[in-house]
């Protein structure tokens, strides 16, 4: 009598998974990221849609409701203007998630071709470029952006590119670290023996193996760079009126605490906390996953 003999399936659970697979159930398993996505997506809903569920036009002023307490009229209040405070915070995340993303990317793109460049050629071409890199690093970034600005006007287009220049010598250095360490790995020199052009191996063969390094600097930047678009608002250099930017409705209304007016200042500071809070908690979280 001949036996039947079943075999099991592997279980989904047991199957082997990819690296980016490993990294992505990693995140999701991470309250850290996600607490700081929320936040983040929050903020992101807020700018793409707020001005379809913000209850007053943040830009309409009505004297005669000016500085009007919070209430359940006007949940955060109304500032000097009788501007509904709630809507301005509501629909004043729009432009500081517009200019702050594409400053960090701007960085990352230049940061990383610039450590790529040094970490793979060394020699001169480090010296020389570090050198200068270190020079632009050893100056705050407010005070480069201040200068720029001021010789080449006030735009969101001016601050996106001084932001993003000022943040590329940082990237750079943490990809230059990187390439290092993989410019004398067996696949480097099989691909110098192969007579692959420089580019091709800094770009396709080295790049690939440092983003881990790159993503988590990119998180990290982003919050430096938040804080310095509000930074930029609120000494009026950055974004300009009527935007209900928050730094700038800061700057606008901060005189008005000695008066016992909190209201037109803590919550667009709280929404500038509550980003970089989620910015740096996922960040935290990226970093955690990458490194199981």
């Amino acid at each position: 009598m001949s036996t039947i003999q079943t075999t099991s399936s592997t279980p989904d659970d047991t199957r082997p998974r990819g690296p980016l697979a490993e990294v992505f159930f990693s995140l999701l398993r991470s309250r850290t990221f996600l607490v700081g996505f929320a936040i983040v997506l929050f903020w992101v809903a807020c700018a793409l849609f707020g001005e379809r569920f913000a209850p007053y036009d943040p830009l309409a002023d009505d004297i005669i409701n000016a500085l009007a307490p919070p209430s359940s009229e006007h949940w955060f209040g109304t500032d000097q203007i009788g501007r509904d405070v709630f809507s301005r915070v509501i629909v004043g995340s729009r432009d500081i998630l517009t200019v702050a993303p594409l400053a960090t990317l701007l960085a990352t793109v230049a940061g990383t071709a610039l450590g790529l460049v040094t970490g793979y050629f060394r020699g001169l071409v480090d010296d020389v470029v570090s050198r200068i890199l270190e020079a632009f690093m050893a100056i705050p970034v407010v005070i480069v952006a201040l200068l720029a600005i001021v010789a080449l006007g006030t735009s969101k287009t001016t601050v996106i590119v001084v932001i993003g220049l000022s943040f590329a010598p940082i990237i750079a250095r943490t990809v230059r670290s990187a390439v290092l360490a993989e410019r004398e790995l067996d696949y480097v020199a099989a691909a110098q023996l192969r007579h692959e052009s420089a580019l091709h191996t800094m770009f396709v063969e080295i790049l690939p193996n440092v983003i881990p390094p790159i993503l988590v600097e990119t998180t990290v930047r982003l919050g430096y760079a938040i804080f310095a678009v509000a930074t930029l608002s609120f000494m009026g250099f950055g974004i300009q009126p009527p935007s209900p930017d928050w730094g700038l409705s800061i700057s606008n209304n901060y005189g008005m605490i000695g008066g016992g007016f909190w209201w037109t200042v803590l919550f667009d500071a709280l929404a500038i906390a509550s980003l970089v809070i989620g910015v740096n908690l996922a960040a935290d979280g990226v970093h955690g996953a990458l490194n199981d």
